[in-house]
């Protein structure tokens, strides 16, 4: 039976149905099921349902043999396994993240700290996601391009580069929404036009980079096969 390819979708937007980010990623989504209609989407949303920030426990539990393992570090080791089992097990990635106070959500960052305490995707391991298509939908509230009186306060876009082009070594391609807060701030209401034209762009680019990705895949190697990976590590 032909393995029905998969896409990864991570949201972290608190604005729900508001979130800029959310909707270029829906657009992106909606072509990939065009081009993917037997496909299938995990759509962890870290807005609704973050996962815990990282403590002791799941520090501690990557030391020493599992069999000595205490109840909550093996509660540690079991989410950081199940975190990394839904990226391993798909083709291509889809990461909706804004922009907040110049950085990634924290809830970004405690779903990556959680991850990297897993043997398969640390570090200098053996890197079972290399090569794999990855669109980010980066959403913006001001301007930060060259130029700008805030050029290089982005330090979100920075960071998930080192995480997923870095350590993970997936083929990234990043898709920005800036100017965001244009509707919303008096100070901003000369830039609305900007605004709309960098969002219609967005929207556009998530289009065409939707259908490259689902090229890509059908194209590709199938995804992870999670016994063989860890049977591995």
């Amino acid at each position: 039976m032909t393995r029905r390819p998969q896409l990864f979708r991570l949201d972290a937007s608190l604005a729900g149905e508001a979130s800029v980010s959310r909707s270029v990623a829906d657009t992106f989504e909606k072509v990939w099921s065009l081009e993917h209609p037997t496909g299938t989407v995990l759509r962890p949303d870290l807005g609704a349902e973050p996962v815990p920030f990282i403590d002791m426990a799941a520090v501690s539990q990557q030391f020493g043999p599992a069999e000595d393992r205490s109840p909550e570090q093996q509660a540690a080791a079991d989410l950081a396994q199940t975190l990394t089992d839904e990226l391993l097990s798909s083709d291509a990635f889809l990461f909706a993240v804004p922009l907040y106070n110049w950085s990634n959500p924290a809830s970004v960052q405690a779903w990556i700290d959680r991850i990297l305490t897993a043997a398969a995707l640390k570090a200098g391991g053996e890197e079972p996601l290399a090569g794999r298509p990855a669109v980010v939908v980066h959403s913006r509230g001001g301007g930060y391009g060259p130029g700008t009186p805030r050029e290089g306060w982005d330090h979100g876009e920075v960071y998930l580069r080192r995480i997923l082009q870095d350590v993970w070594k997936l083929d990234v391609t990043f898709v920005t929404a800036e100017l965001t807060l244009a509707g919303t701030v008096p100070a901003m209401a000369h830039l609305t036009e900007a605004a709309e034209l960098s969002l219609r762009t967005a929207h556009t680019a998530a289009e065409d980079h939707a259908r490259r990705v689902a090229e890509l895949v059908a194209a590709g190697d199938p995804a992870v096969d999670l016994t063989e990976v860890r049977a591995a590590v």
